[in-house]
C-alpha cells in the first residue's frame, strides 16, 4: 500500500511539472512597452526681466556702544536692566567712590585757599607795601634834604672856622647815610610798581590756577563712577551684578540703536559691479519684508572671500528684526531687455555641476539641455545659453527624468 501511494504522488507532481513547461512566455512587446512619464511644461520666452541680486546677510544695529567704565570700583547700583529703553546721558550705573569724594573735598578746599590767597594779594599786600615804600621814600628824601642843608651850613662855618673839621666829617658821613637810605628805598619802590608787583601776582595766581585743576582733576575722577549712556537705545547686556567690580577695561553695558537696522551682506565682485549706494532694497526676515536701500558698498574686495560687503539700511518699525538675525537681502539693480527666461521650476542640477532643463520635444522624447543660467527674478530665469525662445520645458515632473525618455505632456496644456 505504501509504494502504491508513492506512485500517486510522483505522477502527479510529474503531471504539475509538465503544465507548468507548456505555458508560453508573452512577448516583451519592445518599445511599445516603454513607460510614458506624465509632464507639465511651460513655453520658454523672450521678455524683459528685472535684475535682482538676492543675497544671505546678519543684521546689525544702526549704532551700538559699548560701555566701558573709566574707573575701577565695585558697583553700588544699577538704574538700567537688559531690555530697557535708555536715552542718551541717562545714569545707568553708580560705582563705589567715597575716596574719590574725599579727594575732591580736599582739592576744593585747597583750591578755595589759593584763591583766597590770590584775592589778598591783588586787593590787600600789595597796596599796603605800595603805599609804605611811597612812604618810605618820601621819609627818606627828607632826611636826605635835612642832612645837605646841615652838611652846606656847617661846611660855610669851617671855611670861617668858626667849627672844627670833624665836625664837617660827621656831618658828610650823616648826609651819604641819607642818600643811601633814600636810594634804597626809590629802589624798593620802583621794583613794587614794575616787577615786583607783576611777579607776585603771576606767583599767587600761578598756585591758584594749580590749586583749581587739582579740583577739577579730582571732580572729573568722582564723575567717572557715574556711568551713563552716549546714546539713545537698548540695553543689550550688562554682565555683572551689584557689588561686582568693574574694570576699565570691560564694557559694563552694550546699548544698541535699533530704530534703524542694518542687513550686511557679502556678494561676489560680479554682482556687486551692479550695486550703487541708494538703490532700493528688500530685507525678508522671520518677520517678513521691510523696505529698505543701499547704505555702504565696500570700496575693497574681502582678500580672504574675494567677496564685497554691502549694506543695506531699513527702518525697523516696532524693533521686530533683531541684530544678529540671518536674513535675504533682495536689490533691484535694472532691468536685463529681450532676455529668454524660463520658470525656476524647470532648473535642475546636471551630474556633471551645473545647472540644466528638461526640454519637452516634438517626438514626445524629454531631451536633457545644459544650460548657463543669467538672471533670477523670483519664480523667473534668464537662460543665457542652451535654451532658444518657444522651446517648451518640463517644469513639473523632469526630476529623475532620464534623457530621451518617453513622456506625456499634461492635458492642462502649456504653461504661459
Amino acid at each position: 500500500m505504501a509504494i502504491r501511494h508513492l506512485e500517486r504522488t510522483v505522477f502527479c507532481v510529474l503531471i504539475l511539472l509538465a503544465g507548468c513547461s507548456g505555458k508560453k512566455s508573452e512577448p516583451d512587446g519592445g518599445d511599445e512597452a516603454k513607460v510614458v512619464t506624465p509632464v507639465e511644461v511651460a513655453v520658454a520666452k523672450r521678455e524683459t526681466i528685472q535684475r535682482t541680486i538676492t543675497a544671505e546677510a546678519v543684521l546689525y544695529p544702526i549704532v551700538q556702544a559699548n560701555i566701558v567704565p573709566k574707573i575701577s570700583a565695585p558697583v553700588r547700583k544699577f538704574y538700567a536692566q537688559r531690555g530697557d529703553h535708555v536715552h542718551a546721558g541717562q545714569l545707568l550705573a553708580v560705582l563705589e567712590n567715597r575716596d574719590l569724594e574725599a579727594a575732591t573735598r580736599e582739592s576744593k578746599q585747597l583750591y578755595e585757599q589759593a584763591d583766597a590767597g590770590l584775592q589778598n594779594v591783588k586787593s590787600a599786600t600789595l597796596p599796603d607795601d605800595l603805599t609804605k615804600a611811597k612812604s618810605d621814600v618820601t621819609a627818606a628824601k627828607q632826611t636826605l634834604e635835612a642832612a645837605q642843608k646841615i652838611y652846606k651850613s656847617r661846611e660855610s662855618l669851617v671855611k670861617e672856622g668858626a667849627l672844627a673839621q670833624k665836625v664837617l666829617d660827621d656831618a658828610k658821613v650823616s648826609l651819604v647815610q641819607s642818600q643811601s637810605a633814600y636810594d634804597v628805598a626809590q629802589q624798593r619802590l620802583t621794583s613794587l610798581e614794575t616787577v615786583g608787583q607783576a611777579a607776585q601776582l603771576r606767583s599767587s595766581q600761578a598756585q591758584a590756577d594749580a590749586a583749581q585743576a587739582r579740583y577739577q582733576s579730582a571732580e572729573a575722577q568722582a564723575s567717572y563712577a557715574e556711568v551713563r549712556s552716549p546714546i539713545e537705545g537698548l540695553v543689550a547686556d550688562r554682565p555683572l551684578n551689584i557689588g561686582e567690580m568693574a574694570s576699565s577695561g570691560s564694557a559694563l553695558f552694550t546699548v544698541v540703536d535699533i530704530s534703524r537696522i542694518v542687513a550686511r551682506a557679502n556678494i561676489s565682485v560680479a554682482q556687486a559691479a551692479f550695486i550703487r549706494s541708494g538703490q532700493a532694497a528688500t530685507i525678508k526676515g522671520p518677520a517678513g519684508e521691510v523696505p529698505g536701500k543701499v547704505s555702504v558698498v565696500s570700496p575693497a574686495v574681502d582678500t580672504n572671500t574675494t567677496t564685497v560687503q554691502v549694506w543695506v539700511e531699513a527702518r525697523n518699525t516696532g524693533e521686530e528684526l533683531k541684530p544678529g538675525t540671518t536674513v535675504e537681502i533682495s536689490i533691484a539693480v535694472g532691468d536685463v531687455k529681450d532676455a529668454v527666461t524660463v520658470p525656476a521650476a524647470a532648473l535642475l542640477s546636471s551630474d556633471e555641476g551645473g545647472d540644466k532643463v528638461m526640454i519637452a520635444g516634438a517626438d514626445s522624447l524629454a531631451h536633457e539641455q545644459k544650460v548657463e543660467v543669467g538672471v533670477r527674478d523670483g519664480d523667473t530665469v534668464q537662460i543665457v545659453s542652451g535654451v532658444k525662445a518657444g522651446e517648451r520645458v518640463i517644469v513639473n515632473g523632469g526630476l529623475g527624468l532620464d534623457d530621451k525618455a518617453k513622456i506625456e505632456i499634461d492635458k492642462g496644456g502649456d504653461k504661459q
